[in-house]
């Protein structure tokens, strides 16, 4: 018992070679790796950063041929710091197990990865470390799991509708020209026209403001049944992946976002343009709107009156 408890709190490695099999394996290891992050579950850990520290050891495959000196035949320490810098920019997380498991994929998806441990701990939210740790192995990936590169992911058309456009009886032809276009389509849309309550708390008027904008998506979808309402990156991925013309429902990507959009929640246009960076988008399409200014995207504005896009 002795034993088992002083394993559960030693460094990962040693629990990897106390769990090992009878196939000799080769270690790399990332020791007391502290970043500075927004993340957390509770209210009181946003709109604020936290030290969080993370212990890596990945079991890899020896090498099949000499090495020679070689990093790029290696699995470097970098592509283990990277996955963590990529994750981490990726978006904001609640969680820690989260967090620990979206580091452990991205490492196993290394063809010379075999088993991953991953602990990783806040620093700040009490006076010892928190934190939570898994082991994976390249079995526990699921058969759809894969990084998708540069050249293979969809760049949608991001469409901003004003008002005006929602309830247009153009609507439905507008949308078919969309999904005969054949490329995904991410609808953005603004305020409603209702006045929207006010408060003096900047965080608390954000989220009023984002909430406003995610009525407004729910009367589009009231408006067409094509359009259905999403609200994560997942979503948005799957809808563009099965050709679903998505509404988007703003307060979970802005919130969760790694780095915040520098426009106000209220600029709904500015918002959509941001998603377009975001999405990587091909272009963006303003019906009934101007476009801001400065997207680094292809731009198109519409009348309301236009009956082709």
């Amino acid at each position: 018992m002795t034993q088992d408890i002083r394993l559960a709190f030693a460094h990962p490695a040693e629990r990897a070679i106390a769990t090992a099999d009878d196939r000799p394996r080769d270690r790399i290891s990332l020791r007391d790796h502290v970043v500075e992050v927004e993340i957390g579950a509770f209210q009181a850990e946003r709109g604020t950063t936290q030290r969080i520290c993370f212990n890596v050891v990945v079991e890899v495959r020896q090498a099949s041929e000499p090495l020679d000196d070689d990093v790029d035949r290696i699995l470097s320490y970098d592509r283990v710091t990277e996955a963590i810098a990529h994750e981490l920019a990726a978006e904001r997380v609640n969680l820690l197990e989260t967090l620990a498991e979206r580091v452990a994929e991205r490492i196993l998806l290394d063809p010379q990865a075999m088993r991953a441990f991953v602990r990783i701990e806040k620093l700040d939210r009490g006076p010892g470390a928190l934190g939570v740790e898994i082991v994976r192995t390249r079995r526990d990936l699921p058969r759809e799991l894969h990084l998708v590169g540069d050249d293979d992911r969809p760049h949608p058309a991001i469409v901003y509708l004003s008002n005006a456009a929602i309830a247009s009886p153009r609507l439905a032809g507008w949308l078919d020209q969309l999904e005969a276009a054949g490329r995904p389509a991410i609808l953005c849309v603004g305020v409603p026209e209702l006045p929207a309550p006010r408060t003096r708390a900047r965080l608390a008027q954000r989220r009023i403001d984002l909430l406003a904008i995610e009525q407004n998506a729910w009367v589009l979808a009231g408006r067409d049944a094509r359009c259905v309402v999403v609200e994560s990156r997942t979503e948005l991925d799957w809808a563009m992946k099965h050709g679903q013309i998505s509404v988007w429902a703003p307060s979970k990507i802005v919130l969760d976002a790694a780095a915040s959009p520098e426009a106000e929640p209220g600029d709904a246009v500015a918002l959509a343009a941001w998603l377009g960076q975001q999405m990587d988008a091909a272009e963006l399409l303003f019906i009934g709107e101007t476009p801001p200014d400065g997207s680094g995207l292809p731009v198109r504005r519409v009348p309301e009156a236009a009956e082709r896009l």
